[in-house]
């Protein structure tokens, strides 16, 4: 054994010694204990952002494996229509369950910007656009805008909008 991987072996053996020391004083704080109770707690819209992420993203990667047909474009459009979806469902969990006011506004443009490249795709290969409803701004935790839950496709596109 060289005196590098011999080095390499001490290193990485204390690493772990020293995490699994913090993890083993951090079992026996009753102190802890009470913090991880009220973080639980306090976790259940955690869970439930988790849970339609998780959801979303499941969903997303399903959808984006088509059969090729030949067509380049409509081939590109059938994956990335998934995918843009995709981010829109997310934006949306980040909606009903974010604090931050900033990563909130980021969420409502995404949803706008990824519903118009939905559209402009779609407009691209002649297909048709779906009924138009107004892109949600604000959604609650155990509400979902009309037309657009993470489990269904988008419905809502303004075929007049401009891109």
């Amino acid at each position: 054994m060289s005196i590098r991987s011999s080095r390499t072996s001490l290193v990485l053996a204390a690493a772990i010694m020293t995490t699994a020391g913090a993890y083993s004083a951090f079992a026996h704080d009753p102190a802890q204990h009470e913090q991880t109770t009220s973080i639980v707690d306090g976790s259940n819209a955690e869970a439930s952002y988790l849970a339609e992420n998780d959801a979303a993203m499941d969903k997303m990667m399903a959808d984006m494996e088509v059969k090729p047909t030949g067509d380049v474009d409509r081939d590109f459009v059938a994956m990335m229509t998934p995918h843009h979806q995709g981010a829109i469902d997310m934006a949306l969990a980040v909606l009903k369950y974010g604090k931050n006011e900033q990563l909130k506004r980021i969420a409502q443009e995404i949803i706008v910007d990824q519903q118009q490249e939905i559209a402009a795709m779609k407009l691209a290969i002649g297909d048709p656009l779906p009924p138009s409803d107004a892109a949600p701004t604000q959604v609650a935790p155990g509400n979902t805008p009309t037309g657009s839950t993470p489990t269904q496709p988008m419905q809502s596109m303004d075929p007049n909008m401009k891109m």
